[in-house]
């Protein structure tokens, strides 16, 4: 497995990402373990949850059940040194935890202690910003993206500088080691380094976009920021829920599947899609390469660091993706791709 830092914080960790989001649902705990346990023995050593998980649905009752998960495993194994852990602090939501409160001064440290606490840690190695407190146009929203609509640029900068004061607390600390944001963009991303500058706190070391052959919103101004400023992009939804697994291909909505759960798959759901996943499976059996692992290690390949975080409901589907690593993509097969993206550009 080869390595890979994040940000400038030299803390390294393997290029793939195991994402914990069907802990609790899909997952239960005796096969999240599993799933953790087979991930680090192949070398994979950084784990991605959030205090909102699970998933499928985000239910107010579920809150945190991933994380105690994964804390379960902290004190079973007595492997927390060895893995690398991510979380995330939600921002304003559908009331599922804090209903209305943004991310503040006030509510980071109150977030933080109850992540440590499920997660039977002492610190965080990575410490996000689930998605800002101005909105964004992530998540199918920038159909219809506003930013006239936004708070007026001086309380969004103020908040910032209020919010980095308390992240260069708790990194003085020791309660967390890096500092990452979600579904972001550059304009948001660019003044949270510079309040890292001019507060001495934690800089933005990662982004958690979501990012695939099917969505490369990123590849743009994002990219840009990635390379010059050393923001590593997290990918999540790299095979895009299932999509570019061909589990979906000729209408097929497999048991227990997330389409089984949520049939729109939060608007990626169109014929456009079935019609580009089709064009990306062809190259994948052209060139005698499994359309998973093409998927993934295709994410490996852009021009500004990137780490996919893959999921598996299962350990049969985990360890068919932990094959996905020692693929090789010849430069024919990107190539094809390259062609591809631009007939199918925008899917969803």
């Amino acid at each position: 497995m080869n390595r890979i830092q994040l940000g400038r914080t030299g803390i390294e960790v393997s290029d793939y990402c195991l994402g914990t989001m069907t802990f609790g649902t899909q997952t239960n705990q005796a096969d999240s373990h599993t799933q953790i346990d087979m991930a680090l023995d192949a070398g994979i050593d950084f784990l991605d949850t959030a205090e909102m998980y699970p998933v499928n649905p985000v239910l107010a009752e579920t809150v945190g059940t991933t994380e105690t998960i994964i804390g379960n495993w902290n004190a079973r194994s007595g492997k927390r040194d060895q893995v690398v852990i991510a979380t995330k602090h939600s921002g304003p939501n559908g009331a599922f935890v804090r209903p209305g409160q943004d991310i503040s001064a006030a509510t980071v440290r109150e977030t933080l202690e109850g992540s440590l606490k499920r997660l039977q840690t002492d610190y965080v190695d990575l410490y996000q910003f689930h998605w800002p407190n101005r909105g964004s146009y992530h998540f199918r929203q920038c159909w219809d993206f506003a930013p006239d609509q936004q708070p007026h640029q001086s309380a969004i900068l103020d908040n910032m500088a209020e919010v980095m004061d308390v992240l260069k607390a708790l990194a003085d600390e020791g309660k967390i080691r890096a500092f990452g944001l979600s579904n972001d963009s550059a304009w948001g991303t660019m003044n949270w380094l510079n309040a890292a500058e001019k507060a001495g706190g934690p800089r933005v070391a990662t982004m958690q976009n979501e990012y695939s052959l099917l969505c490369r919103i990123y590849d743009t101004d994002m990219g840009e920021l990635s390379h010059h400023e050393d923001v590593t992009l997290l990918a999540f939804s790299p095979l895009a829920c299932g999509f570019l697994t061909g589990k979906y291909r000729h209408e097929s909505i497999p048991k227990g599947s997330r389409m089984s759960i949520n049939n729109g798959m939060g608007g990626r759901n169109s014929p456009r899609v079935a019609e580009a996943v089709d064009v990306y499976a062809a190259i994948a059996d052209k060139f005698g390469i499994d359309f998973t692992h093409m998927a993934l290690q295709w994410t490996r390949t852009r021009p500004f660091p990137t780490i996919p975080i893959f999921g598996a409901t299962t350990t049969e589907q985990l360890a068919h993706i932990l094959k996905a690593p020692s693929v090789e993509l010849p430069e024919e097969l990107l190539a094809e791709v390259s062609k591809a993206h631009r007939a199918h550009p925008m899917p969803y």
